[in-house]
């Protein structure tokens, strides 16, 4: 069933045509993916079919009461509040109550002694019973622990841009809608999370559309492929796999009518050229024809980003790392690293966000010192770094003066270019070139940037999250590029599909700052660490006894984590039984195909519902022998 068409949909900004009238539809069940270089639109078109912009001209017709939850590349949170209070903020009634209800909690431990946020938690608990509110709550909690945020009650000022962006993405999540709308969903999650992301919505029962340039992402959780491509529309049936598979087809089949067509011309050319007189309607018939042919435009040839930028030599001495530790805040981020950068390494880091993988690259790069140990820097290195946010740049400047405050000219393997020549090679025209840099896409800048870094003539290569907004073709170029790189390259990357192309060892951040190394691309470090339990091959020290301080008091269960962890048990159990129903039911109707599909897609939201609130009575059976623990030590040092 078709919920949402677009229908002859017109956008442009200035000069750029980003949609000539495209139509497409979206259907029950489609999980849509969207590809095309920085620039083409996608944001803009997720933009216009949640609502958010309009387009010049053309339609979108939606099904009657049509609900949409949209994740935008940079979340806005409108209103202040806790990260469960954001998580709740929606038009939907259940979310709206329970977060009122959150911010009565919220109030009343801020004020113990009103009795008013006593009251409203009375009130508000008897309608979460009505309403059986509870599983939403205990969804959101699980979700949010996923992304790995465990702070339900720090306030989103506090969070940092990655860490709102997935608070906006857990809510999106949580929504009870028929169309969920994602604008680069992986970018600041770990590679674990963006998996068990990967997991959650393959098991999505709702349409979806999304743009990422997690190629693994779109592989396994896409059945639609539209590309979008000088402001035309292309769909493909299937996964990144098979868009790859038919997209070559279809350009085989263009060249190859092209190459009739060119065929035919010269052909008819002869013949008009032999002086053929236009007297009878066949001669004129076949000489519109020959008209009407030629006129047509041939198959556009694509630009191709050529990235050839040149290296400065590279002595023997590299980057030495000897015995660095780095510690915030009492916690130890880096725990005594060593390590011997060789000249043609690829090494890839990988560990949770926050683990101090940026921290390590800022102290090889002589960012940041490290606390103890020490780290040596070869007199021919030159390191480039391609960082996570892109560098402050003057929005007035004109693209062509940004690459030119690095060269004039550029050294490469064909020898010199100019800088406006390499600026055509990254896919920035003439015109585009004399604009000022405001009026670029997020993904344009990321690429401008790239360009400036690699324009330096590194020897060393730092890429610290270099997939963020960028596009696959950049990527695909990009990879090929590190392929003939004669330095080293360290890249900080959560997409998998990048990291098993460029890089032959991964430094994995571990337990109390330890990093352990594997040989091979990300998918052979992940299949290592899964056969074997992790263990600490670096230097290891003894651990040391916690000594109890008198003063500590035991850990506590909020009034809602009580509730829940009462109630769950039961709620599994109804789960569970819900599913033997629904089983018997299935062989019942098994020659009735609509209720069949009816049947499955409960079991299949049933058998959701029912691995997070497993999830979730594991999070609380652990908390409560953790304050069971707490308490005994509370009572001994009581005594």
């Amino acid at each position: 069933m078709n919920i949402l068409t677009v229908e002859k949909l017109y956008k442009s900004f200035g000069n750029k045509i980003l949609f000539d009238e495209i139509t497409f539809g979206i259907n029950e069940g489609d999980k849509i993916g969207i590809i095309g270089v920085n620039g083409t639109g996608k944001s803009t078109l997720l933009k216009i079919i949640a609502g958010v912009e309009k387009g010049d001209s053309g339609q979108i017709v939606t099904m009657n009461g049509l609900k949409v939850a949209y994740l935008p590349q940079t979340p806005i949170f409108h209103h202040k509040g806790t990260v469960l209070q954001q998580v709740f903020e929606s038009n939907d009634k259940k979310m709206n109550l329970v977060r009122d209800y959150e911010t009565a909690i919220t109030n009343n431990i801020e004020n113990p002694s009103d009795a008013y946020w006593q009251k409203q938690i009375s009130i508000l608990t008897e309608q979460m019973d009505k309403e059986n509110a509870w599983s939403l709550e205990s969804e959101a909690k699980t979700i949010l622990t996923k992304l790995g945020i465990t702070q339900f009650q720090q306030e989103t000022s506090q969070l940092s841009g990655g860490q709102r962006k997935r608070v906006a993405l857990a809510r999106s999540l949580i929504s009870s809608v028929d169309l969920l709308i994602l604008d680069e969903p992986t970018n600041h999650i770990d590679n674990d999370t963006v998996e068990w992301l990967e997991k959650h919505l393959s098991h999505y029962t709702k349409a979806l559309i999304m743009v990422t340039h997690d190629r693994y992402f779109l592989d396994r959780v896409a059945n639609r492929t539209i590309e979008l491509e000088q402001g035309k529309l292309y769909p493909y049936e299937g996964n990144y796999s098979k868009y790859l598979e038919l997209k070559a087809q279809r350009e085989e089949l263009l060249q190859l009518g092209e190459r009739k067509r060119q065929n035919f011309l010269r052909t008819e050319l002869e013949w008009v050229r032999r002086g053929a007189q236009a007297r009878s309607t066949k001669q004129k018939a076949r000489l519109q024809r020959f008209e009407e042919i030629s006129s047509q435009k041939a198959p556009e040839q694509k630009d191709n980003i050529e990235i050839s930028a040149g290296s400065a030599r590279l002595g023997k001495k590299t980057i030495i790392v000897e015995h660095i530790s780095k510690s915030y805040h009492n916690i130890k981020y880096i725990n005594d690293f060593s390590y011997i950068l060789l000249r043609h390494d690829r090494i890839g880091i990988v560990g949770k966000n926050g683990c101090g993988k940026s921290t390590l690259v800022k102290m090889m790069t002589g960012v940041l010192k490290p606390d103890s140990g020490n780290i040596e820097i070869g007199e021919t290195v030159k390191v480039g770094v391609f960082s996570q946010e892109n560098e402050d740049m003057e929005q007035s400047q004109k693209v062509i003066d940004y690459i030119k405050d690095i060269a004039e000219y550029v050294s490469t393997a064909d020898g010199k270019i100019t800088a406006s020549q390499m600026l055509e090679k990254f896919l920035f025209p003439l015109d585009m070139q004399r604009s000022p840099i405001s009026t670029l896409s997020g993904g344009e800048k990321r690429r401008l940037y790239l360009l400036k870094v690699l324009m330096e003539a590194p020897n060393i290569l730092f890429l610290d999250e270099p997939t963020n907004d960028l596009d696959i073709q950049t990527l695909t170029i990009l990879e090929n590029y590190l392929d003939t790189f004669s330095g080293a390259v360290i890249t900080v990357s959560h997409d998998r599909y990048f990291l098993d192309k460029v890089v032959n060892r991964i430094f994995a951040f571990e337990k109390d700052g330890y990093i352990k190394q594997y040989e091979g691309g990300y998918s052979d470090y992940k299949h290592q660490s899964e056969q074997q339990e992790i263990t600490v091959d670096t230097i290891t020290t003894p651990k040391k006894q916690s000594t109890p301080i008198k003063t500590q008091r035991a850990k506590k269960m909020t009034y809602i984590e009580q509730r829940e962890y009462e109630t769950i048990g039961d709620t599994i159990s109804n789960l569970e039984e819900k599913l033997k129903q629904l089983q018997k039911q299935e062989e019942e109707v098994a020659s009735d195909y609509v209720k069949l599909q009816e049947i499955v897609t409960q079991k299949e939201n049933i058998e959701i519902e029912l691995e997070n609130a497993m999830q979730r009575w594991i999070y609380l059976s652990e908390l409560a022998e953790e304050i069971e623990k707490s308490k005994e030590e509370h009572n001994k040092w009581k005594i």
